[in-house]
């Protein structure tokens, strides 16, 4: 390396254990195009001393051919790693760096500034102690200096820096630092950031980066690197936070250990403790905290430990263990925020999965209350979010789960949404606070359940559900079905595409998030007829695959029977009934499935039937012969 600590060629071991012992700073750089921000974080790398030699011979032959400083080395360079960022010279990705001084450790992650790369910054965001925010002394406050202070408000991020760049250009002037000063703070309050410090720098020049500047003589605050060492991160505010640990594994080796294993993202722990595991309830102390090194009189925040209680309660990995006298909330319903990060549109009555610590859950969008402009501020209305849009939501999960407000504790309060079908994270999200009725409503016990009722009419209760094109014959196949059924001396009800929209949902139209919203609403139906004991027939098209997969998720193991109605498109079109697909085809009907509007085919249904090589009445029959096979009837 061009330069360390002198320890390293003396006593390597006592180099590596001081350095172990060093606290960890993580923080990010954001700001408008231009204002600076790769170069700072050249210039705090090359300053530090922690670049290796081929690194600078790298950085000067690639300043010589990327470079914008003439034959001077570019510090940008250092962190704006990708091809077309050099090209272009902006930051697209989120650039991450390792460096550290005599005093701290840091990881700083490169932003980038462009809006269509929200959900970027969000990311390097999303684990920051501070932003240094920069802002180009030429240009002053600009609107994405406000962007991205919003989001950094938004993620809950406390400290901010705002480092008055490339003061060399408008000559040190002491008037230009004080205006763009003042205007920020004020609008700072606005967006509740409280803890500012401005810093004047020159990151090309290297004013007030390392050391104090011989040409701001005016300015009395920290250089850049002197505030980052000396700051309060996180961990040493948590630790005066309640006690929070989500618990990631529950540690049974033998019959006589067991113990609770996670990394306590608040306060502090010590035998003896009383502790109430959430979100049972249920309390106890601790009796040992255990690490591979030994038992330890007191853990803190960012400590991996195990807990040993003095009690048998039962506590599974994704509940929280919380301090009794400040225990986290528990809910199930929540207004939160969410930053939408895929092509797919966010859309209410949609399922997804949502993790919350070492907690998955599933989720789902209630109503969208409004989304945000990042540029103005401003709160529109919205029915759904597209990407790298943040709106407010009401939020409703399968199960209660312990929490904190994100403005609290980011661990217990942030979450992400994944996409059940592909795994794929779809979003990020902050929790605000429990709504009301969470606390209010309980499920009521009742003494005639699902069994007893399917006894009284003497036949195994479930869901047939029949999904393909417009026209392929689910509805004349369903109610052959149910002839069928219903001269067996079975107890059923057929739920119609059509015949539910004249009712129950008249109210919705035919777009993506009203389609969704339509199978949800039948899916609770079906399931509160299951539960009285009937065999529910659907007819409907059902084209999305997370619908159908939310409406198989209501009901017990072997209660969903899917029916695939497999017509081909243009047998389906041939037949056109109702002479959707011609509207369709001539732009008069919007969102039709299978011209402008997709159809997922089901991958692996209970039944396929094509309508195309056998008869309605035939299909019929071999769907009552498969229902036998089932057990559903006898």
């Amino acid at each position: 390396m061009a330069h360390t600590s002198d320890l390293i060629s003396v006593d390597i071991e006592k180099y590596l254990k001081q350095h172990e012992q060093k606290s960890l700073l993580r923080f990010i750089t954001c700001g408008s195009v231009d204002d600076g921000k790769s170069t700072v974080i050249g210039r705090l790398l090359y300053e530090s001393k922690m670049l290796f030699e081929d690194q600078l011979a790298a950085i000067e032959n690639d300043s010589k051919k990327w470079g914008t400083q003439g034959g001077d080395i570019d510090f940008a360079l250092l962190v704006d790693g990708l091809a077309a960022e050099r090209e272009q010279g902006i930051t697209i990705d989120v650039a991450y760096r390792f460096f550290s001084t005599d005093r701290r450790k840091f990881i700083v992650a490169d932003t980038p500034g462009h809006e269509q790369y929200t959900r970027n910054m969000i990311t390097g965001a999303s684990t920051a102690d501070v932003a240094v925010i920069l802002v180009d002394s030429r240009k002053g406050i600009l609107t994405q200096t406000r962007r991205h202070s919003y989001l950094v408000s938004l993620i809950g991020i406390r400290k901010v820096v705002l480092a008055i760049n490339k003061l060399d250009l408008v000559d040190y002037s002491e008037k230009v630092f004080k205006q763009i000063d003042e205007e920020y703070r004020e609008f700072a309050k606005q967006i509740g950031l409280n803890d500012i410090t401005s810093i004047p720098l020159s990151g090309l020049k290297g004013d007030n980066m390392i050391v104090a500047s011989e040409k701001t003589p005016w300015y009395h605050g920290p250089t850049l690197l002197g505030f980052l060492e000396t700051c309060e991160i996180d961990e040493e505010r948590l630790q005066k936070e309640p006690f929070r640990m989500p618990v990631q594994w529950v540690n049974r080796p033998n019959l006589d250990f067991r113990g609770f294993a996670g990394v306590i993202t608040g306060g502090m722990i010590k035998p003896g403790d009383r502790i109430r595991a959430q979100p049972s309830g249920k309390e106890s102390k601790v009796q040992r905290i255990v690490t591979m090194n030994g038992d330890l009189p007191l853990a803190v925040a960012g400590q991996s430990v195990t807990l040993t209680l003095e009690d048998e309660i039962d506590i599974s990995r994704g509940d929280v263990i919380s301090t009794a006298e400040s225990p986290a909330e528990v809910a199930d319903q929540f207004e939160a925020t969410i930053v939408w990060m895929t092509d797919e549109p966010m859309l209410p009555g949609r399922p997804y999965l949502l993790k919350i610590g070492t907690q998955l859950v599933t989720a789902t969008v209630t109503e969208p209350k409004y989304k945000v402009n990042v540029n103005t501020m401003e709160h529109l209305a919205a029915k759904q979010l597209e990407v790298n849009e943040i709106g407010v939501v009401n939020l409703a999960l399968d199960r209660p789960i312990a929490f904190d407000p994100y403005t609290a504790n980011r661990d217990t309060g942030g979450f992400i949404l994944i996409n059940r079908l592909t795994n794929n994270t779809v979003g990020a999200g902050m929790l605000h606070f429990a709504l009301r009725r969470s606390h209010n409503i309980h499920m009521q016990a009742v003494d005639v359940d699902k069994a007893a009722r399917a006894t009284a009419k003497g036949q195994k209760p479930g869901v047939l559900w029949f999904t393909g094109l417009s026209g392929a014959g689910k509805s004349t196949i369903a109610n052959l079905v149910e002839k069928k059924l219903h001269a067996m001396g079975r107890h059923t009800y057929l739920l119609d595409g059509d015949n539910i929209r004249h009712g129950l949902n008249k109210d919705l139209g035919f777009t993506e998030a009203d389609r969704v919203e339509n199978i949800r609403r039948v899916s609770e139906v079906a399931r509160l007829m299951v539960d009285s004991g009937l065999i529910v027939l659907t007819a409907f098209i059902s084209p999305f695959k997370s619908e159908r997969a939310m409406a198989r998720g209501l009901l017990g193991e072997g209660e969903f029977i899917e029916i695939h109605v497999d017509t081909p498109l243009n047998v389906a079109e041939d037949r056109d009934v109702k002479g959707l697909y011609k509207k369709a085809r001539r732009g008069e009907i919007a969102n039709f499935t299978g011209i402008s509007s997709p159809y997922e085919v089901p991958e692996n249904p209970e039944m396929r039937v094509n309508t195309a090589v056998i008869s309605a009445d035939q299909a019929a029959d071999e769907i009552i012969a498969r229902l036998r096979t089932l057990g559903m009837i006898d």
